[in-house]
This record gives C-alpha cells, sequence and structure tokens, in this order.
C-alpha cells in the first residue's frame, strides 16, 4: 500500500538516515513509500521515517499475511533457514535486503553442547557512518532469535573489507539498475 495517511495515534517511528528512535504525534500525514521486511518506509513534512508492522494500526493498515502471528508452521533449523530470515532485513533506503546487497560477511552457526544453535553474523553497512547500522543489527539478532533451537545470536558490525557494489547479487544489481 502506498499513498498518504494521517497517523491514527502517537506512534514510534526510527529516524532515516539517522537511526534515533523518535515519536510521530496522531494526526501527521505520512506518504506510505514502501513496505520491506517487517517495516513500512515512510515519509512527512518532519523527515523519512521507519515504522514497525507492530504500528500497522497506526497507519490504518493490517500487517500483511506472513507477519499474522497465527500463521503456519515453522520450518525445521537450517543454514538456509538463517539465510532466508536475513533475506527479510532491509535497509529502509534500498529497497533490496541485506543478504543481496552484500552486507553479509559472514554466517557461522555452531552446536551448542546443551543443545540448540548459536549464528554469529559479520555484517557492514553501505557506508560506515550510516546511523542505521544498530537497528540493521537489532533485526538480524530479533530475527534468528526467534529461529527454532537458536540459543544465542551475536551480530558484529565491521568495516573491513570496505563494502562495494561488487558484493551485491546480481538480482540486486539487476533491481537497482547497475550494469552487471
Amino acid at each position: 500500500m502506498n499513498g498518504f495517511v494521517q497517523l491514527k495515534r502517537e506512534t514510534p517511528a526510527i529516524a532515516i538516515p539517522s537511526g534515533a528512535a523518535s515519536i510521530l504525534p496522531a494526526g501527521t500525514g505520512v506518504n506510505v513509500m514502501q513496505f520491506l521486511g517487517s517495516s513500512w518506509t515512510v515519509t512527512s513534512a518532519l523527515g523519512m521515517y521507519r515504522i514497525d508492522v507492530k504500528d500497522a494500526d497506526a497507519l490504518g493498515l493490517a500487517p500483511p499475511a506472513e507477519h499474522d502471528a497465527a500463521s503456519g508452521e515453522r520450518p525445521p533449523f537450517s543454514e538456509k533457514l538463517v539465510w532466508d530470515q536475513l533475506k527479510t532485513v532491509f535497509d529502509p533506503e534500498i529497497p533490496v535486503n541485506i543478504a543481496d546487497l552484500g552486507l553479509i560477511y559472514a554466517c557461522d552457526i555452531k552446536p551448542l553442547g546443551e543443545g540448540g544453535n548459536r549464528i554469529e553474523i559479520k555484517m557492514t553497512m553501505t557506508a560506515p557512518g550510516c546511523g542505521m547500522g544498530n537497528v540493521l543489527k537489532a533485526d538480524v539478532e530479533n530475527k534468528l532469535a526467534k529461529l527454532p533451537d537458536v540459543k544465542e545470536v551475536d551480530v558484529q558490525i565491521v568495516f573491513e573489507p570496505p563494502w562495494g557494489p561488487a558484493r551485491m547479487s546480481e538480482a540486486a544489481k539487476l533491481q537497482l539498475g547497475f550494469d552487471i
């Protein structure tokens, strides 16, 4: 859903690109730009923001079906499941997931002696000063922690080697209009 709406209630939001937590007042007019992963990107006279799926009602929207808590069974734990979950995390300014953007430098899954798994992620940002770094890190931590048999998640943001467009998947390059 894209278009102009007025917020139905005071709404928590994250300012883009600073990553600062904000509260948008009830009645604020926002233009809904896109829904990616688990949040909407909106713009207003106050700036650009990310609004979480849990606050869909403030936009007068229903969460997409895949975010309905009662929907479907969860598949068993696997490396593919981890990567599928990473592909649900988006930089709100770029309509491509962080895995296809090439922001994930390492994904190590380690079985724990007492059962379950520890997932260790090394990821980067498209620019070292990106204010959304801690927001995206928290998204990865939260989404991976909800996977079956995951007991620990450790996400580190690194800047070596520096990120560049060559790290993007072919699909991401096509979507963003890069020559391949």
